[in-house]
């Protein structure tokens, strides 16, 4: 089975956004061994000048770039990724099991964004929407779309 790992800067502090998540974990476990590692997320710096908002991401991410291997394949969700369709996200899911060697990483960063060194790492950057959402409510999303990918991969009903 295969073996996924969200990386992810905080916590689901919602009750309903944890339901939410739980129920697609449930969905997924028919498809894939999910484990959900959180990280820290770090108080804001008072001054969130360029200089400080690089070395606030540098100490944040510090902990999923340790985290992952050479062998992983990383979707990254980034604001300035790459916007796919379900169908492409697919796809690109798809072609990252069959080849890969470790484990299907996908990472969420803080508030602030995604330092330099962890987007240097990303095999694939995915941009979630044009709309800005919290990065709690991304994993929901990230999970539903994994949900759908998978269901669009194996050729079952739920994509329309």
């Amino acid at each position: 089975m295969i073996k996924i790992k969200f990386l992810v800067v905080g916590n689901l502090k919602e009750e309903y956004l944890r339901k939410m998540s739980d129920e697609y974990l449930k969905r997924l476990s028919k498809f894939a061994s999910i484990n959900i590692i959180e990280f820290k997320e770090l108080e804001l710096p008072k001054d969130l000048n360029e200089i400080n908002i690089q070395k606030h991401l540098e100490k944040e991410d510090e902990p999923i770039i340790k985290s992952i291997k050479n062998e992983d394949y990383l979707v990254l969700l980034d604001l300035h990724g790459k916007s796919v369709s379900s169908e492409a996200f697919a796809d690109i899911i798809s072609g990252a099991i069959k080849t890969l060697r470790g484990n299907l990483i996908i990472a969420i960063g803080g508030t602030l964004g995604i330092s330099k060194a962890l987007l240097n790492m990303a095999n694939f950057r995915l941009k979630i929407s044009d709309l800005t959402f919290t990065h709690q409510f991304c994993r929901v999303i990230a999970l539903e779309q994994l949900y759908r990918a998978f269901k669009i991969n194996n050729h079952e009903a739920y994509h329309h």
